[in-house]
């Protein structure tokens, strides 16, 4: 295969626009409820800020290497320089494997929150639909099937159409999307201020903050909810190869993009908890509620239907331009393991004409559709977890292993305080990792994956890897 390189034309602007579309999916218009049950009232919130203290130690991890390296594949081009030992490859390749499964599980849940919005439009979305549990082991999952499964596919399927364009046009586009999203965000805090209670914002139940077995068990609930709706702040680290002056742009799109979610978010959920309250929310049991809160609580601040209406369709287009982020993101990882010469050749492959990793975006968008048919709980449970015990927490080691081995690298950004950020954020993934109830099904989950990928990784010659 001839040399082929990606073009450097991503700037800081188009890198945080990409971020942020990441960033802010469906996931903070449909976890509030799940965040207030956790805690039981609106102290919850106290896990968005947790969050993001967690995505900062996280981010500067990042940031160090994504200036360092600024590599198509982000972790995957990381982790065959971390680790020596005959290691880097397997890591590197276990790495890519469970990505097969995390990536499609990330696009699928911001597809299958767009479908329950669509409900909202059009409530005989929801007739129909049929849900069964699936029981392997200690391992059990909702797969679903109705007419809202096919909503979420189609969903898929409009994005790889949309993404079926090189870089420059898709970062036109990429704008457009942003303005839809920071605009609905805008109208919601904006409808707060104007007809929200804000005493409801800070309504604490006695014993609110009781430091017991229970708090703690919530919190982390709290927290792994959070840790979903703010990821994406590394979306540039996978687009390394196309970023300009990257030892400086990633790390700002970085940093810039947590704390920029991090306002959003504080000010999107204290203006839905002023205008509906938390005991509204915990109290709710219909699919407005629940599935569709700022639908809900447009309708409720301004008396109408049709705002609710309007929300939910703004919602949906935040969801996709997720999606969209999402494939185009994470379709640059296999194209730079198969040009490593670590996986099957044809991801490594550019469209003759439009200059993208075309076979890597349409594999990982078939395997979003099939996703689609699990519940969205399963799917954020399952895709927080095998990232962090076969991503991050690599990636977090790796990076201190990386300062003691290779002193003399060359790092445009140096995270701060180090090795706090590091050591902070494995022990805050460790403890959403097992503080949650039912833990152990997805942590066997990432034994199965991580021990399926060992397999096939020592079995790569016979399949048709690379050495």
């Amino acid at each position: 295969m001839g040399e082929v390189r990606l073009e450097r034309t991503l700037g800081l602007g188009g890198a945080v626009t990409l971020n942020l579309l990441d960033m802010i999916g469906v996931g903070p218009f449909i976890t509030l409820p799940l965040l207030l049950a956790a805690m039981g009232g609106p102290q919850a919130m106290l896990g968005w800020v947790l969050g993001a203290g967690l995505a900062v130690c996280d981010g500067l991890v990042w940031a160090e290497l994504g200036a360092a390296m600024p590599e198509a594949g982000g972790t995957y081009a990381y982790l065959g320089k971390m680790y020596g030992g005959g290691l880097e490859r397997l890591l590197s390749f276990l790495f890519l494997f469970q990505l097969c499964f995390s990536a499609p599980l990330s696009v699928a849940s911001g597809c299958i929150g767009l479908s329950q919005y669509a409900t909202y439009l059009w409530p005989a979305l929801g007739k129909g639909t049929v849900v069964h549990s699936v029981h392997v082991g200690a391992y059990s999952a909702g797969f679903v099937v109705g007419p809202t499964t096919w909503v979420a596919i189609a969903a898929v399927v409009v994005a790889v159409v949309l993404l079926y364009r090189n870089l420059a046009k898709v970062k036109v586009l990429s704008v457009g999307l942003l303005v839809v999203v920071l605009g609905t965000i805008a109208w919601a805090v904006v409808t707060g201020l104007l007809h929200g209670h804000w005493a409801q914002v800070v309504a604490f139940t006695p014993g609110a903050f009781k430091l017991d077995r229970g708090f703690f068990l919530g919190l982390g609930s709290a927290m792994l909810i959070a840790t979903y709706d703010y990821w994406g702040y590394y979306n540039v680290t996978f687009l390394g190869g196309e970023v300009k002056d990257a030892g400086r742009t990633i790390p700002r799109a970085v940093l810039l993009s947590i704390g920029i979610v991090f306002v959003l978010y504080m000010a999107l959920n204290a203006s839905v908890l002023s205008v509906i309250g938390s005991a509204g929310l915990l109290g709710a049991t219909n699919l407005e509620a629940r599935r569709a809160v700022l639908a809900q609580m447009m309708q409720v601040a301004w008396e109408s239907p049709m705002a609710g209406k309007i929300a939910a369709a703004l919602v949906m287009v935040t969801a996709f331009a997720s999606v969209f982020s999402l494939l185009l993101g994470y379709s640059r990882i296999p194209f730079a393991a198969a040009r490593d010469g670590n996986f099957l050749e044809v991801f490594g492959r550019l469209h003759k004409t439009k200059r993208f990793p075309h076979v890597s975006l349409l594999v990982l968008a078939g395997v979003g559709c099939l996703c689609c048919f699990f519940s969205l709980g399963d799917v954020i449970a399952a895709l927080v977890v095998l990232r962090i015990l076969l991503q991050f927490g690599l990636q977090h080691v790796g990076v201190m292993l990386l300062r003691r081995n290779r002193p003399e690298m060359k790092r445009p950004f140096r995270m701060w305080v180090y090795p706090l950020p590091p050591l902070l954020a494995l022990a805050g993934f460790g403890f959403l990792v097992v503080s949650r109830a039912n833990f152990g099904r997805e942590v066997l989950l990432a034994v199965v994956v991580g021990v399926v990928g060992c397999a096939v990784f020592w079995g790569r010659g016979r399949m048709g890897f690379g050495s």
